[in-house]
């Protein structure tokens, strides 16, 4: 009884760290300038690897939730960490935006995608009753990630330069989410089916749930809402240094603690999901997205508080919507088919990561300034609560 009270405390911890090293993505903004300046590229150019990137995990996700209950975590997780740190190393030696696209875009989300879904599974496994604390708890390494990362790649970046840096990382990641994944396990069926309840179980599988309304309706405010978050993270820095005249090491601070507001953001949209449902956080979601994008549409030389209160609290929401949708997903389509069913809708993070990265960039090239990403948020946070108040409904179960 104490091993397995001792494997129940430990997979939050766990899975926390090994979600610090697949977030380090969110720490891409400290790495734009110096590639721009490296392969001499613009905006849009230096935020494909970004977006590809967080495409390649959203689309491999579906794949990886299959294989989550036939192999053991540990090993998927292993498998999937030595292609992200490969990844990482061969970017090192990439001589172009191009190449870093497809060896850090590319391979590096694949690796994501495969290690992603697995601590979330685990820890739902073994906290039936709390998923959307206990796995928002989870994710919050990921969201947390550039508080230690960002200052770490910037410091790595300055001494050895950009390319070098992502030698280091991949080495590191390498060897720490290895160790990490060896106590990780699923709890064993039989005590796991004593704690079930008499209340009818839902199991809905893909081909059920495309046919509900509360499944596109999930999927499309996953998008606007991951759209507005990734947005805004992958421009934190040169938004920083370009429109409130911030020096680089300023700018990679302020990403660092960025990184704590989309880290504790997943463990309270966590929270509100599992007291008010999926609907009403929604609903809270878009409030905190327009007013941000509001306030973000005065932002000028030298306000820098006011910067940190917009971007801080996109970087909440985008750590909510991390915890919202994977909690919405069990509580409406049921726990038996999670895996694979959330593996699609996570697809809506791909397609807000491909969405956002290209709003941001042309905005960026064509009209010479990000501070126009505002105005098409706003839109977006309108038809997201629109979407959510229409959609996001229990699908209400006929007993016979």
């Amino acid at each position: 009884m104490e091993k397995k009270r001792v494997e129940r405390m430990l997979v939050i911890p766990l899975g926390i760290l090994i979600f610090m090293c697949l977030g380090t993505i969110y720490s891409w903004s400290v790495f734009r300038k110096p590639l721009e300046k490296l392969f001499n590229v613009g905006a849009t150019q230096s935020g494909i690897p970004y977006t590809l990137f967080l495409a390649s995990y959203a689309l491999t996700m579906p794949f990886a939730g299959k294989f989550i209950k036939k192999i053991e975590p540990r090993l998927l997780i292993i498998v999937g960490g030595i292609i992200v740190g490969l990844a990482w190393v061969i970017s090192g030696f990439a001589g172009n935006i191009e190449l870093l696209s497809l060896t850090y875009g590319i391979f590096g989300g694949i690796g994501v995608g495969i290690v992603y879904g697995v601590p979330m599974a685990v820890v739902a496994k073994w906290f039936p009753k709390k998923k959307g604390l206990t796995v928002g708890l989870t994710l919050a390494g990921f969201g947390l990630s550039p508080f230690v990362t960002a200052p770490i790649a910037s410091f790595l970046i300055d001494n050895y330069g950009v390319l070098s840096a992502f030698k280091i990382i991949g080495v590191v990641f390498i060897i720490l989410i290895t160790l990490l994944s060896l106590p990780l396990k699923f709890p064993d069926e039989k005590e796991h089916a004593e704690k079930k309840t008499n209340n009818i179980e839902l199991d809905f599988s893909i081909k059920d749930i495309i046919k509900t309304k509360q499944f596109w309706g999930l999927v499309t405010t996953y998008t606007i809402g991951t759209l507005a978050g990734l947005m805004a993270i992958g421009i934190s820095s040169p938004f920083g240094q370009e429109v409130i005249k911030m020096s680089s090491e300023k700018a990679a601070i302020y990403v660092s603690l960025f990184a704590i507001f989309n880290g504790i953001g997943r463990p309270i949209f966590g929270t509100l999901t599992d007291k008010f449902g999926g609907k009403k956080t929604a609903i809270i979601s878009y409030i905190i997205i327009i007013t941000a994008s509001v306030i973000g549409l005065t932002l000028g030389a030298g306000k820098e508080f006011l910067y940190f209160i917009v971007f801080a609290m996109f970087w909440l929401v985008l750590g909510g919507w991390l915890a919202i949708a994977p909690t919405v997903t069990s509580n409406i389509f049921g726990a038996k088919h999670y895996a694979e069913n959330y593996g699609v809708i996570f697809l809506s993070y791909g397609l807000g990561a491909l969405t956002g990265g290209v709003i941001s960039g042309v905005i960026r090239d064509k009209l010479g300034t990000y501070e126009y990403v505002f105005y098409p948020v706003i839109v977006l946070g309108i038809i997201g609560i629109i979407i959510a108040i229409k959609t996001l409904d229990k699908i209400k179960i006929e007993v016979k």
